[in-house]
């Protein structure tokens, strides 16, 4: 992290809770500048002053509540990152706040839990420091927030005693999250042995957690409305998908760490969420990358660069970040077109995915826009990897035939 303190403010109408907030962060004082508000109005005055990274709010406040502060927050501020701290997270709030929250932390909320959101939504500032991903971060406006179902999913799941019926009513209330969870779960991903034809099977085959993460996967898909003449959406998904399962066939061949495993298949889902987000935001600009990339026969990222000065990696990971996923999946949707610039060290998800998405379009030519990403054979090298690509190219090209069998 840069040495520039992240600013964060604080808002909440009880007193003793401000304080009890300051204690629990002043450890951090060097690395946070740390600011309170008793109440909205009070919250917009101090921003008008001063540039804010993370804004924390309560939800239940007299005058102008924890909605009506965040939504007037996301329409003057969009950079901030916009966190709800309540412990009356009930139907209504989240109904109302689920489009202008980035994040939801119950109250009373640990502190190392706090500490580590307050961290890791301070790391992704890093990503808009610089001043081509600001300018378009400001230009969408306002990025998606968190999809609905998923908002309510993980309220539910805070409940330690949470029913799979339960889980699975929430997800039934989406037809077309409904339809996706079954699709992805039935489809080769999973390798499951039996048809699944419910959610509530799906989430007792594959836990909670996963069904979690699938529903913010492919939340985002439907949340974020894009269309393009020149750019195949659906070709995206099925893209998005194919990525996902390879990297969790590489990643079941490197370890048996499910929770690992888990996290390749949602960063390879979610690896180009960056271009639906510049699909559905700046459609003609993305449409003018598609064009250069072909015209130059040069590869889309390079072109991104040209006409956006940033790229999609950096904006899906951006994204992904404030919706609250996990790290190594933000750090491997950032780093899959990157790996000489990954911090970590030896295998992750950012390598499962970089490799998958490379190999899918060694088996699938046609979908190449531009000129193909090629596999970073010397920092695979240098992680101890080249001696696995040929298993690895062996699996996924197996998968590619299967899936083509199939279709």
């Amino acid at each position: 992290m840069s040495s520039k303190k992240r600013t964060i403010l604080f808002v909440d109408d009880e007193p003793n809770i401000l304080s009890g907030l300051k204690r629990m962060l002043r450890s951090m004082r060097h690395e946070f500048d740390l600011h309170f508000a008793e109440n909205g109005k009070e919250a917009l005055e101090i921003m008008e002053g001063m540039e804010f990274d993370v804004v924390v709010s309560d939800m239940r406040m007299p005058g102008m509540d924890g909605a009506e502060l965040l939504e007037q927050i996301q329409e003057r501020y969009p950079y901030a990152i916009r966190i709800m701290l309540t412990g009356h997270a009930d139907e209504d709030s989240i109904m109302r706040t689920v489009g202008v929250v980035h994040q939801f932390l119950a109250k009373p909320c640990e502190p190392e839990h706090l500490k580590a959101v307050l961290l890791r939504a301070s790391a992704l500032h890093e990503l808009t420091s610089h001043a081509a991903m600001k300018k378009i971060v400001s230009q969408i406006g306002t990025l998606p927030s968190l999809p609905e179902v998923y908002a309510k999913l993980r309220k539910a799941m805070a409940d330690p005693e949470v029913s799979m019926a339960t889980v699975a009513g929430i997800i039934e209330e989406d037809l077309a999250m409904s339809a996706k969870v079954l699709q992805l779960v039935n489809s080769a991903f999973f390798g499951l042995f039996q048809k699944v034809g419910s959610p509530a099977r799906a989430a007792n085959l594959l836990g909670l957690d996963t069904v979690k993460n699938l529903v913010l996967g492919v939340g985002a898909f439907s949340e974020i409305k894009a269309s393009s003449k020149i750019y195949s959406i659906k070709r995206l998904w099925s893209h998005s998908m194919a990525v996902g399962t390879c990297a969790k066939k590489i990643a079941l061949s490197e370890t048996d760490d499910k929770e690992f495993v888990d996290h390749c298949f949602i960063a390879g889902l979610l690896h180009d969420i960056g271009k639906l987000v510049l699909l559905a935001k700046m459609a003609e600009e993305y449409e003018q990358v598609v064009t250069l990339a072909r015209k130059k026969d040069i590869c889309l990222r390079r072109a991104e660069k040209e006409i956006f000065d940033t790229v999609h990696g950096d904006i899906g990971a951006y994204l992904m970040g404030i919706w609250g996923m996990e790290g190594p999946v933000v750090e491997a949707i950032g780093f899959h077109h990157r790996l000489d610039d990954y911090p970590g060290t030896g295998f992750s998800p950012a390598v499962a995915v970089h490799a998958a998405n490379v190999l899918f379009y060694e088996n699938r030519p046609d979908d190449v826009v531009g000129h193909p990403h090629p596999l970073d054979m010397e920092q695979l090298q240098a992680l101890g990897f080249d001696s696995r690509v040929d298993n690895w190219r062996e699996i996924c090209t197996d998968f590619f035939e299967q899936d083509k069998d199939d279709e």
